[in-house]
C-alpha cells in the first residue's frame, strides 16, 4: 500500500492554469467582485467552452475542478433565488473534470481545502502565518482563515499517518518498544493537531462564518430547498435528471476515519455509519484506499488490550481524537446552531453535508469515548 506523506499534494497546488483556459482563470480570480456585483451568473454563461482536452497533468484536473467546483457553488447560492439546473458550459467540463478525478461534480473538502493553498514563502513550512488561499468565494479573513485551518491540520496530520504505518508494523513484529514510540508520537502529533483546531476563533467569526462563509458550500442533497437535486445541463449519462449531492464538510476529510480505523474506534451500524461511508465517495481515490488498508490490517486494540502496559498511551491517544470532536461539536454549536437563520439557503438544522449535524457529532463524540480502556 502507497502510504501517502499527508492527505495535502505532494507538491503544492496548481494556482493557474495554461494560457487556453485564461477566460476561466480571469473569471476565478475576480469571483469575489463578481458575486458581490450579482454578476456572476451573467459571466458564467459568457464564458467560452472549457477546453478539457488541453488538460495534461494531475495538478491541472485538480486546479479544474477546484474553479468548476467553485464556480458550480458561486451559480447556485450567489442569486437571489436558487436555480433548477446548472447550465451546460459548466455542468459537462463539471462531470468530466469529476469523472476523472474518482469524486462527484460538487464542491468537496479536495478542493475547498487540500488543492486551495500556497505558500508565501516556498521553502517554509505549510503552516498558518506561510499559506494563503488559491479560491475564495467572498473573501475576506474569516473565509480565509477557516479554510487555512484546514489545511494546517492537514499537514500537522502528516506525522500521524507515519504513525499508523509504523504502529501497525510493530504489532506484526511483536516490537513493543517500537510500538511504544510510536505511540508517543502519535500523541504528540494529535495534539499539535487539536492546537490548531483551537485557533479556529483567532480570525474566523461565528456570525461571519456563517453569514459570508457558510452559505456556499451547500450541497443539493438533503438540503429543504432541493428536494429532488439538481440538473445538469448537457450531462447524457444523467439524462437531464436531478442529481443530488451533499455539501463540502469537514467529514470528507480522510484523518479522522483513518484514526478511527487505527485506533479501532468503531460506529455503531445505522444512518450515522451510512453517512460516514457515504463521505468517502468524495475523498479522492487514494485516500480511501489507504483508510481501508489501515481498517483491514490495524490490530492495534486487540493488541493494547492484551498487554496493560499499553493502555496509559492508548487511552491518551483516543481521549485526543475524542478532543479533537468535542471541539468541533462546541464549533459547530456556536458557529451554527447559534446563529439567527434568516433565510431557507442557510439552514441552522442542517449542516452543509446534509444532515442533522449536532445528532450525528454528539454520536461521534460519544462512542469514541466508549473505546476508552
Amino acid at each position: 500500500m502507497e502510504q501517502p506523506i499527508c492527505f495535502l499534494p505532494t507538491h503544492d497546488p496548481l494556482d493557474t492554469l495554461p494560457e487556453a483556459f485564461s477566460f476561466w482563470e480571469i473569471t476565478a480570480k475576480n469571483l469575489p467582485k463578481l458575486l458581490i456585483a450579482s454578476q456572476f451568473q451573467k459571466k458564467l454563461k459568457e464564458l467560452p467552452s472549457f477546453s478539457i482536452d488541453k488538460l495534461r497533468t494531475d495538478s491541472e484536473y485538480e486546479r479544474s475542478m477546484q474553479i468548476l467546483s467553485f464556480f458550480g457553488h458561486a451559480y447556485v447560492w450567489g442569486q437571489k433565488n436558487v436555480p433548477n439546473a446548472i447550465p451546460e458550459v459548466l455542468a459537462k467540463p463539471w462531470f468530466e473534470v469529476a469523472k476523472h478525478l474518482g469524486r462527484p461534480p460538487v464542491l468537496s473538502y479536495a478542493s475547498y481545502a487540500l488543492t486551495n493553498w500556497k505558500r508565501i514563502d516556498r521553502t517554509g513550512p505549510i503552516d498558518l502565518g506561510n499559506i494563503v488561499l488559491i479560491q475564495n468565494f467572498l473573501g475576506g479573513i474569516d473565509e480565509e482563515w477557516f479554510i487555512l485551518v484546514h489545511v494546517a491540520i492537514e499537514a500537522k496530520a502528516g506525522q500521524a499517518l507515519d504513525c499508523c504505518v509504523e504502529a501497525i508494523k510493530a504489532v506484526q513484529n511483536e516490537d513493543q518498544k517500537s510500538l511504544m514510540q510510536t505511540l508517543q508520537n502519535l500523541k504528540t502529533s494529535l495534539e499539535n493537531i487539536c492546537d490548531t483546531l483551537d485557533r479556529m476563533p483567532e480570525h474566523c467569526d461565528p456570525y461571519i462564518y456563517y453569514q459570508r462563509v457558510r452559505p456556499y458550500i451547500h450541497g443539493w442533497k438533503n438540503h429543504p430547498l432541493f428536494p429532488k437535486g439538481l440538473i445538469y445541463e448537457g450531462v447524457q449519462e444523467y439524462s437531464e435528471k436531478p442529481q443530488q449531492f451533499r455539501g463540502e464538510t469537514g467529514a470528507q476529510s480522510s484523518i479522522i476515519p483513518t484514526l478511527d480505523g487505527l485506533l479501532g474506534i468503531k460506529h455503531a451500524p445505522g444512518e450515522l455509519y451510512q453517512y460516514l461511508q457515504e463521505m468517502r465517495e468524495y475523498m479522492p481515490p487514494k485516500h480511501r484506499e489507504f483508510i481501508v488498508y489501515i481498517e483491514n490490517t490495524s490490530q492495534i486494540r486487540s493488541y493494547v488490550q492484551a498487554n496493560r502496559e499499553f493502555h496509559t498511551i492508548y487511552n491518551a491517544c483516543v481521549s485526543l481524537v475524542n478532543r479533537f470532536r468535542e471541539t468541533h461539536l462546541g464549533y459547530a454549536a456556536a458557529y451554527i446552531q447559534k446563529q439567527h437563520q434568516d433565510n431557507a439557503k442557510n439552514p441552522t438544522s442542517v449542516g452543509t453535508g446534509g444532515t442533522p449535524f449536532m445528532d450525528y457529532l454528539k454520536k461521534h463524540k460519544d462512542e469514541t469515548e466508549s473505546f476508552l480502556l
